[in-house]
């Protein structure tokens, strides 16, 4: 197994075990953000074609564009199995220009290419190996006068809150990774001939019930799981005192700022 097929293979064990406590947990929480997406592409006219949903996990996508878009064809692309069965299970009994497919989103099928009306993701953008590539591969898969409509975490979501907290607790024990690859977003885009129509923060506020319930939701429910499981409850335990040490008592409400880009081809 090569590098990078490794690095997927984590992400996507991760997001499987994490699946249905994302879903209850961070899904509602995030709504804001996948409105704000969604409603780039019914501002102006799309041109005929599908819409694809890229990184689309349970796929909270899929209702407000069923809702705008109620007769075009809407894929949801997802690398965890676990993701998959839940964005399924929300996409039953739609009609059945509606689907959710398994597979890498990141490295778009040739399928795709020239095809799509819209490309859609929420969140999914900075998880990617290579986000910068990834981005590209959405820009080629729409058509002439297609849309692009990406939400995702940067680097530096707020200074104070539980974000930064958890960010200053766990980056250490991560592989490094930096974030050139944000500075780099606008040459993929315009590379296959896409304009940026809008490059910008977008924040709303979340309310967490506590720092606890927010850590253990991050931990075992997002974006932590796979170094959770990976290293084990003793490592977990050393980290939650850690990220407790010093957190605000009660509800925890904080506004952290998301990077909204949207461009047409």
């Amino acid at each position: 197994m090569t590098e990078r097929a490794d690095q997927l293979a984590q992400v996507a064990r991760g997001w499987d075990e994490a699946a249905d406590g994302y879903d209850a947990y961070f899904v509602p929480r995030f709504a804001p953000w996948v409105d704000a997406a969604v409603q780039v592409l019914t501002a102006a006219p799309i041109p005929d074609g599908p819409i694809l949903v890229p990184c689309c996990g349970p796929f909270p996508e899929l209702d407000p564009l069923v809702e705008h878009f109620p007769d075009r064809e809407i894929v949801g692309i997802d690398l965890s199995a676990g993701m998959v069965a839940r964005a399924r299970a929300r996409a039953a009994g739609q009609r059945s220009s509606v689907r959710v497919v398994q597979g890498d989103a990141s490295t778009l099928d040739p399928q795709w290419s020239g095809r799509c009306a819209a490309v859609l993701s929420v969140f999914g953008l900075q998880q990617l190996p290579e986000p910068d590539l990834a981005i590209r591969s959405w820009v080629a898969a729409l058509r002439p006068s297609g849309r692009l409509s990406v939400v995702f975490w940067p680097d530096v979501t707020e200074l104070d809150g539980p974000f930064a907290r958890i960010g200053a607790v766990v980056d250490p024990h991560e592989p490094p990774g930096g974030s050139s690859w944000e500075h780099r977003l606008g040459l993929a885009i315009a590379a296959l001939g896409a304009v940026i129509e809008r490059d910008e923060q977008v924040a709303y506020p979340i309310t967490h019930p506590s720092a606890s319930a927010y850590f253990e939701a991050f931990t075992w429910s997002g974006p932590g799981r796979a170094l959770a499981t990976a290293r084990g409850e003793t490592f977990v335990d050393r980290l939650r005192a850690e990220f407790l040490r010093g957190a605000p008592d009660g509800e925890w409400t904080h506004r952290p700022a998301a990077r909204l880009i949207v461009a047409r081809r």
